[in-house]
């Protein structure tokens, strides 16, 4: 049985909230690091075929992670905004057609639509204030919208979006559904094949527990081919062992996004990383992180001054609460809080709490008490 504390054995007096930002890994990643370097320092490549093992074993995982029906849907690429890339750049733009995203998303998510602009591209901001976000976004989608590109939560807000509904209705028009689910993903399940969402992405170092630089990209197997290739390199062919041939083509699976030599360092901490999601299951996941982020609305209403800035709905909650307290000005209270070792964010106009599956109640707890202490005379 997995023992969670040997896990995340973190510095004493640390409590980590900002697993929105970057998150520590787990001990077992770690681990699979220092072995990896130990290996190159004393035998190089010779292993080589076992590390390609676990970057297969890396894929297989994502594919489950992701719910997709295949591995071969599964690109291994640097972070969300390459894979955004290639999902804004590869498709065949015509002039007046429009993409539509929400007014709350990651620059991520905004620069690389706007940067269709010459292409004759148009984006469309949608408010997510209303009492049904869904509707709105759908609302305006039009005959020229090509693609409804949305985050899964919403960074700053912690806003969780109802994909599936979405999915449907997104399929239903012909508008392709581009998910950036790198706030949900090794938060709360996904499910790309419910969400019947074309493409998705994230990066690892998140919710996901794993290093920077590495990501997943999602692309739906009839999509593949629709979007045009800019990078090319011995790795993206189908034949990529073949170093004589000629009469080269991409890779039909997913492998066709990744120009060249693969991140097998970061694959081995990604790896080790996902199989602890996996001894746990997401959905108990969810369930422990629900239970972390009840604890703050909980504790967090009972504070004076205190304002929640991310919804309280229950199926509108996701891993992140960010709130503001009356007398503080954000960075003075963002400064007082790492003072006492709280790790968090400046984000959306407020402090960004983000607690992971893991956090201890005692993490919980002693934060909420120096919020009280804090509060306005």
């Amino acid at each position: 049985m997995t023992n969670i504390a040997d896990e995340f054995a973190q510095q004493p007096g640390l409590r980590y909230l900002n697993h929105a930002a970057v998150a520590p890994w787990p001990a077992r990643a770690s681990r699979a690091v220092a072995r990896f370097a130990e290996e190159n320092m004393r035998q190089g490549a010779r292993d080589y075929p076992h590390w390609l093992k676990v970057e297969r074993q890396l894929r297989e995982r994502l594919q489950r992670l992701l719910n997709a029906p295949s591995s071969d849907d599964i690109a291994l690429v640097k972070n969300t905004s390459e894979a955004l890339s290639f999902v804004a750049f590869g498709l065949d733009w015509r002039e007046g057609d429009e993409v539509v995203i929400s007014d709350e998303e990651f620059p991520s998510n905004r620069l690389v639509w706007e940067a269709l602009a010459p292409k004759g591209v148009s984006v469309r901001e949608v408010s997510l204030a209303g009492a049904d976000p869904e509707a709105d976004l759908l609302a305006a989608c039009g005959a020229r919208t090509r693609l409804l590109a949305i985050s899964a939560v919403q960074y700053a807000s912690g806003l969780r979006l109802d994909l599936e509904r979405l999915g449907h209705e997104c399929e239903r028009r012909g508008v392709l559904l581009c998910i950036d689910a790198i706030q949900q993903l090794g938060a709360l399940p996904f499910d790309a094949s419910a969400n019947r969402c074309a493409f998705a992405m994230a990066d690892g170092h998140k919710w996901m527990l794993g290093p920077e630089g590495l990501g997943v990209f999602y692309c739906r197997a009839d999509l593949r081919e629709r979007l045009t290739l800019h990078e090319f390199g011995w790795h993206m062919v189908e034949h990529a062992g073949d170093y004589d041939r000629r009469d080269w083509q991409p890779a039909s699976s997913a492998r066709r996004f990744e120009c060249g030599s693969p991140n097998l360092l970061g694959a081995m901490a990604l790896e080790a990383s996902l199989s602890l999601l996996e001894e746990i299951g997401m959905n108990s996941v969810e369930r422990l992180l629900s239970e972390r982020v009840d604890w703050l609305h909980e504790g967090m209403q009972r504070i004076t001054g205190l304002t929640l800035l991310s919804p309280v709905r229950r199926e509108r909650r996701s891993g992140i609460v960010t709130f503001r307290l009356a007398g503080w000005d954000n960075q003075a209270l963002f400064d007082r809080l790492k003072e006492a070792q709280v790790i968090c964010a400046q984000r959306g106009g407020g402090i960004r709490f983000s607690p992971h599956f893991y956090t201890s109640p005692q993490v919980i707890e002693d934060t909420l008490a120096l919020l009280t202490q804090l509060r306005p005379g």
